[in-house]
């Protein structure tokens, strides 16, 4: 039997339902950051399912860095007004916005890259490889790491954040769909720069 108290602070800790704080609390008797754990697993299997929801509500995000050189408007979409309201949404998308003043990405996913800028960056790791005498398989593997390190540099979604390097953008989003329990994705962002 687990202690009201606890399963209290559990839920206020994470926002998970009742009802789940108490099943991961009596699963790991007691033991709140191991349940925290579980939740944060079973949050982030529940996001994925709901990436596919239609994001029709949202809001624009601006932010102007010190200085006032740098500017961002981010347009970060939720599936209700209800959840676009919320100050934890809207401290995201403050957070979103700060991190693309300070990181300057291009684009919000790999999938949004031009099929030609990402061949041209192909072409050039396997020229750089030419010479190496190495096995087709290993120059792909290497072709393949550069290009994830392309994609931390060019694209938002796979880039650390700037608060916290060991979580990405795409895995901060995922956790705040695991919280608010309904889609949320950045649709569009541009930077401003005074040179």
């Amino acid at each position: 039997m687990v202690n009201s108290d606890l399963i209290k602070q559990l839920r206020d800790e994470t926002l998970a339902p009742f009802i789940d704080c108490k099943r991961v609390l009596e699963q790991t008797n007691g033991d709140i950051s191991k349940a925290k754990d579980i939740l944060k697993k079973e949050g982030l299997l529940r996001a994925q399912n709901k990436l596919t929801s239609q994001t029709k509500a949202g809001i624009i995000e601006a932010y102007i860095h010190a200085g006032a050189k740098v500017g961002v408007l981010l347009d970060l979409r939720s599936e209700t007004d209800f959840v676009a309201m919320n100050s934890e949404f809207k401290a995201l998308a403050h957070d979103i916005a700060m991190h693309i003043a300070a990181m300057n990405p291009t684009y919000v996913k790999s999938e949004d890259m031009p099929a030609e800028e990402l061949e041209k960056l192909k072409n050039i790791y396997r020229e750089q490889q030419a010479d190496s005498k190495k096995p087709a398989e290993v120059i792909e593997k290497i072709i393949e790491g550069r290009m994830q390190k392309e994609y931390e540099a060019l694209c938002l979604l796979k880039q650390p954040f700037i608060k916290d390097e060991s979580e990405t953008i795409e895995n901060k989003i995922k956790l705040a769909i695991a919280k608010f329990g309904e889609n949320i994705e950045v649709k569009r962002f541009i930077r401003f720069e005074i040179d």
